[in-house]
């Protein structure tokens, strides 16, 4: 369908997704399922490629690309044929090193940011708990300053890429009693004494490690800490609407892909003398969900668009993030009934698609989540403006509207509130 978002630039860059995805990953998909991890070389080939810096300054080894030119890339994911993929590489991608590249120092940077861009590292930001996801005010992960180290105590769950990962980011309490202004985002590396982790076996996305995470003492230079001490909770609030648009445009490729592999089949599936795909009881329900798919992707764009031109699309991206999610679950379950039997079988693709279409409205916010912000927005006229910045360039405190309403409705990443799609 021809866009008004996407000329031949964004075209050929999908094509080019598209190839690499079908060529090199999904024939893969099945081992890949089996095994439980994703191999680190394809990091480094979509690095080679370069696939994990869209939007990343070139100076930084990114190609400073549009978001559109990310939509595109997102959307095909789903040809991975893995949610575990399509999880971990948008986690390592737009989530788990956006503060540094926001808020980042030079050093960390070169450290963190420019080898997740090659893919020669992997990246993971955590910050739900078992006793806190959505509620990110609520953290009890602490980190407290000894001599030139921040010690960092408590424990982290539902992180993607929190096992196979080389760094996490990890939101901390650095002020007790504080509430959402007493966190702050401070990195540690794998090998750091103290810091463990183990795998979460989950009914879907098992290409995709989801980590528990334990820090006992763990002692990491005051340098690691991601922009200012206590801002933790605002450099988390900012990453949220991009968070939410690359969970929704995931969710609309799914979709998609979902009603492709579903269209080939009804054509092909005959009974009582004809392909399954002529009964008006299939087709009616297949033209709903073509029809809400393009629904959801046009908000989506929209949100998008308002993203790219600097304005702060808070509900729009939870209202994509919403219906985009709620789509994809709703659309693998009536995709799975029209393949029938063979729709429950790991030989077709449906099943998989099944599962893994179930995280889509946990991760990133829950919908119910999602749900509240949209009426604090539409029902309470609250607003969420960008944080104000000081003429010098340091960041000024986040103001006391953004903060208040947004940890009452509980930015939640995924699963943990945080920035990964399970971990999000």
């Amino acid at each position: 369908m021809t866009s008004i978002y996407f000329g031949e630039e964004h075209e050929s860059f999908r094509r080019t997704v598209r190839q690499f995805l079908e060529a090199e990953v999904a024939p893969y998909a099945r081992e890949w399922e089996e095994s439980r991890r994703i191999p680190r070389e394809v990091f480094r080939r979509m690095g080679d490629l370069g696939l994990l810096g869209i939007l990343a300054p070139e100076e930084l080894g990114g190609t400073g690309a549009s978001i559109f030119h990310a939509l595109a890339f997102l959307e095909e994911l789903p040809r991975s044929l893995m949610g575990g993929f399509v999880a971990a590489v948008s986690v390592q991608q737009f989530i788990a090193t956006g503060a540094i590249a926001l808020h980042g120092t030079p050093e960390q940077k070169r450290r963190w940011l420019e080898p997740s861009i090659a893919g020669t590292k992997v990246g993971a930001i955590a910050i739900s708990e078992p006793d806190a996801g959505s509620d990110v005010a609520a953290l009890r992960t602490t980190a407290r300053r000894d001599g030139d180290s921040w010690v960092v105590d408590g424990a982290k769950t539902w992180i993607t890429n929190g096992v196979e990962g080389d760094f996490v980011v990890v939101a901390c309490r650095t002020e007790k009693d504080a509430g959402a202004g007493g966190l702050s985002l401070i990195v540690v590396e794998a090998d750091a004494p103290g810091f463990s982790r183990s795998k979460l076996r989950k009914m879907g996305w098992h290409s995709s490690d989801t980590g528990e995470l334990t820090f006992q003492e763990v002692r990491v230079p005051l340098g690691n800490l991601v922009g200012g001490e206590n801002e933790g909770f605002y450099l988390i609030m900012e990453t949220f609407v991009l968070e939410r648009l690359v969970t929704a445009a995931t969710s609309v490729g799914s979709t998609r892909l979902a009603l492709e592999e579903t269209r080939k089949y009804v054509l092909a599936r005959e009974a009582f003398g004809r392909p399954i795909g002529k009964f008006q009881a299939i087709r009616h329900r297949l033209a709903d969900l073509h029809a809400e798919a393009e629904a959801a992707a046009q908000l989506v764009y929209h949100a998008a668009w308002l993203h790219e031109r600097g304005e702060n699309p808070v509900a729009e991206a939870c209202m994509a993030k919403l219906l985009a999610t709620e789509l994809s679950k709703k659309a693998a379950d009536e995709c799975l009934q029209f393949f029938g039997g063979f729709g429950t079988v790991e030989e077709y693709p449906m099943e998989r698609f099944f599962r893994d279409a179930r995280f889509g409205t946990i991760v990133a916010g829950t919908s119910e989540i999602m749900r509240e912000v949209i009426a604090k927005a539409a029902i309470d006229g609250v607003t969420f403006p960008r944080r104000e910045r000081e003429e010098e360039g340091e960041a000024a405190a986040p103001p006391a509207a953004v903060t208040s309403e947004a940890a009452s409705a509980g930015p939640g990443l995924p699963l943990d509130g945080g920035a990964s799609p399970f971990e999000a």
